[in-house]
């Protein structure tokens, strides 16, 4: 069977209110879609890269279908074909048929008009009908039924924020599990710690991978409480809150269909639905959380690469992993890409948030114009971060390995050795002590026996793993001098 190359197709011709426009004729989308492609050619980012936002989006509708149906408001035979269409883009197809910019003008009536248009031909095709044949699927009277952009878009977003959120959870996870593994296997190597860049006092090295992990356990609670709050809809509100041309019975109905779709139990209505539909709180909220984990993430991968600095010149207590050639000049270097990738999505990610947050902060009246780059700029810190959490556990830290020699010279010659005397031999004796050390590049141990401020014994006792690192609480002459 041949088919005609889609070239040949004469575009096909639809009305809307500023009158006449060709479409494409095989495409599943419509006029308002065509116009908003032509009106917003401003990031090249089509809406069609996010497909929890399309997937999102065929749940609302689905669920809108459904709800009309029960209340007699949609014609079964629609409803079922509507059904159909959302249940073909929920498991991933045609989803470049989603073709306006993310960056858009008009509060999402581009997107959410490019669903309806979408959907609407997807059931013409299950009914046996042409494309654009509107009069028996219209994307406005029956796809977008007893809704409106203001109440449809900010619900999909919620939804598919909430999935990626979900994921992000899961990647952190592995990734905290990576670092406790590697707390245990560093778990008897003592090194130095270290305020302001220099030496503090003695710690193991895999006290401070069991910090990376339990900062990074703090993070999955927080998400998952911003992940909470995305679950109050607004859905039922239509164009400000007031549910102007919805049925009294749709908010209900529509409410259950969706958390029965979603998987979702949690998903309830907003107590007041024209504060709802102009609250952009909840996505300042979540980017927060979202600045506060790639912060705290991009701190672990500074550590990671002043440990591994060097790797003669620099700290070089610890190697990472070799992923690639670091230098097209300089034979042999090898650097630290894989957190310096990580440590770029969080810059990404802190701009995403104060775009957000001019965003939501722009909002007027009974809504904001300016959800489209919210949801763009929590999109793409969301799956970026995601993409990094798996790269920084898969490609580094489970690879990271200990260098055991540096560790003990750098334990053995370190000044903060003194602060773990102190108690013994008192302050001014420590100073004393850590000003020859330094000056004479010796160890405290040696300078503290040779000036019998201590016998081997005590020393012994005082510099114990298990003392300097916290695992008891005291040492014998441990008296204030």
């Amino acid at each position: 069977m041949t088919h005609t190359p889609a070239f040949l197709h004469p575009p096909r011709r639809e009305h809307d209110l500023l009158g006449e426009i060709e479409v494409p004729a095989l495409a599943y989308y419509g006029a308002h879609t065509v116009r908003a492609v032509r009106n917003f050619r401003i990031s090249g980012t089509l809406i069609s890269a996010y497909p929890r936002l399309i997937a999102a989006l065929a749940v609302v509708k689905q669920a809108a279908a459904q709800s009309n149906r029960e209340l007699g408001l949609l014609e079964p035979r629609i409803a079922d074909a509507i059904v159909t269409a959302c249940e073909r883009l929920r498991a991933g197809e045609l989803h470049d048929q989603f073709v306006v910019d993310s960056i858009q003008g008009g509060a999402g009536t581009s997107t959410n008009m490019n669903a309806n248009e979408v959907i609407a031909n997807l059931a013409l095709e299950d009914l046996g009908r042409p494309r654009g044949e509107y009069v028996t699927v219209h994307p406005l009277d029956h796809v977008n039924l007893g809704q409106s952009t203001n109440d449809v878009y900010p619900t999909a977003v919620k939804l598919a924020l909430d999935g990626a959120v979900t994921a992000l959870v899961a990647e952190i996870a592995v990734l905290r599990a990576a670092f406790s593994a590697k707390a245990t296997e560093f778990a008897d190597l003592l090194t130095i710690g270290r305020t302001q860049l220099q030496d503090a006092v003695p710690m193991t090295l895999g006290q401070g991978f069991a910090a990376y992990a339990v900062t990074l356990g703090e993070d999955e609670t927080r998400l998952n409480e911003a992940r909470l709050l995305l679950h109050e809809l607004n859905l039922g509100g239509t164009a400000i809150g007031t549910a102007l041309n919805a049925d009294p019975g749709y908010r209900e109905h529509a409410l259950t269909a969706l958390r029965a779709l979603s998987g979702i139990e949690t998903l309830t209505s907003a107590p007041d639905l024209i504060e709802a539909t102009q609250d952009t709180g909840v996505f300042v909220q979540l980017s927060g959380v979202l600045k506060r984990v790639a912060v705290k993430l991009s701190k672990i991968c500074n550590d990671l690469r002043l440990l591994s600095s060097g790797p003669r010149a620099g700290f070089g207590e610890i190697t990472l992993p070799a992923r690639q050639a670091g230098s097209s000049i300089m034979p042999g270097k090898v650097n630290p890409v894989i957190p310096e990738v990580v440590n770029q999505i969080a810059f990404e990610i802190i701009g995403h948030d104060l775009t957000v947050t001019m965003a939501a902060e722009a909002g007027q009246l009974q809504l904001n114009a300016f959800e489209p780059i919210i949801a763009r700029g929590l999109f793409d810190s969301l799956d970026h971060l995601t993409a990094g959490v798996t790269t920084l556990a898969d490609h580094c830290v489970r690879g990271i390995t200990a260098n055991t020699e540096r560790l003990a010279h750098n334990m053995s010659t370190s000044i903060g050795l003194a602060t773990a005397l102190n108690p013994a031999i008192g302050y001014a004796n420590a100073t004393a002590i850590a000003r020859q050390a330094l000056e004479q590049d010796r160890p405290i141990t040696d300078l503290v026996l040779e000036q019998g401020l201590l016998d081997g014994t005590q020393l012994a006792e005082l510099l114990s793993p298990a003392r300097l690192t916290g695992r008891v609480t005291a040492g014998p002459g441990a008296e204030e001098a």
